[in-house]
């Protein structure tokens, strides 16, 4: 019974995409979409923003989304915004999923969240998320990793969802959660305001090919963090302070002033991949024309 799928087995299937193989149920998945939809429009009146650049990408490519990470409903509210036609898979710190927090770890699982290990590169999440991204699924990342304010820790990139996007041959897509670190300041009762979640364009890694190749995923990462930034604070790109908000890390604005950076949107992303199958399978099938010859040819000589 589904009801009883130990939940370390359903980080390793698929949920939504195009895979073929056995699927997580939904039905867990869908109630509690139901439930957080119903009370989150209630309280928050949240809405969604320019949606049509995530829904562009169904069935047709994978794609990483990320947003910059100011409050603890940042992820329920990136997850909402994929539902009902899209799931998103989430990167949840490994201990949520331990024997300490079972039934966590198996709601976690159901709604497609699986474990990575913090401050390790752990290469089991990132096969998994890559294999995720190449079955035309969607994964969720926090590059900041911890929400902003959260400790005395200076905020820092990671540069994770890009080495991700690259190993799943994926898009970024930038998107935020406006409003939602007035939920909870510190110190502060709860408040509800109405929340805004937003998409961007798509970021393409392969764009930073023209930077050091030790510096390519960092400046895909800082390129599309920018993003979710003026996304967030509702200004143009250029009038983001990335030094103010990551002091101490590595500042590309020159760079891409100099460089510019080229802007792509979701339909010209599908087009692309689309005419590189379509590219690719006409190869194929060239290739395959001499040995329908060659047997042709063969049965022939049989017949004489």
């Amino acid at each position: 019974m589904s009801l009883l799928l130990p939940y370390e087995k359903m980080w390793d299937m698929p949920l939504g995409g195009t895979s073929d193989e056995k699927q997580v149920p939904h039905w867990a998945g869908n109630l509690i979409w139901g439930f957080l939809a119903f009370v989150f429009k209630i309280c928050f009146r949240y809405r969604v923003d320019n949606r049509e650049s995530l829904r562009g990408f169904k069935d047709k490519t994978g794609v990483v989304v990320i947003g910059n990470h100011t409050s603890f409903l940042d992820v329920a509210f990136m997850y909402l915004a994929g539902r009902p036609s899209q799931w998103v898979r989430f990167l949840g710190r490994e201990n949520l999923f331990g024997n300490a927090h079972g039934l966590v770890g198996q709601v976690l699982s159901r709604v497609g969240a699986f474990p990575i290990k913090r401050d390790a590169a752990d290469r089991t999440a990132i096969k998994r998320a890559a294999r995720m991204l190449k079955n035309n699924e969607i994964v969720g990342i926090m590059p900041e990793g911890t929400r902003r304010g959260k400790s005395d820790r200076a905020p820092e990139l990671h540069s994770g969802a890009a080495f991700i996007a690259k190993m799943g041959h994926a898009p970024i897509l930038p998107m935020t959660v406006r409003n939602a670190e007035n939920v909870k300041r510190k110190g502060e009762r709860f408040h509800f305001p109405k929340i805004t979640i937003e998409y961007g364009d798509p970021v393409l890694v392969g764009d930073f090919d023209f930077l050091p190749k030790e510096d390519r995923l960092d400046g895909c990462t800082w390129y599309a963090m920018r993003e979710c930034f003026a996304l967030s604070l509702n200004v143009p790109r250029d009038e983001v302070d990335m030094v103010a908000l990551f002091p101490g890390g590595k500042d590309f604005t020159a760079v891409f002033a100099e460089h510019p950076v080229p802007r792509h949107t979701t339909a010209e992303v599908v087009a692309d991949i689309e005419a590189k199958a379509a590219a690719k399978a006409a190869k194929a099938a060239k290739a395959a024309e001499p040995s329908a010859e060659h047997e042709a040819k063969l049965a022939d000589e049989v017949r004489a």
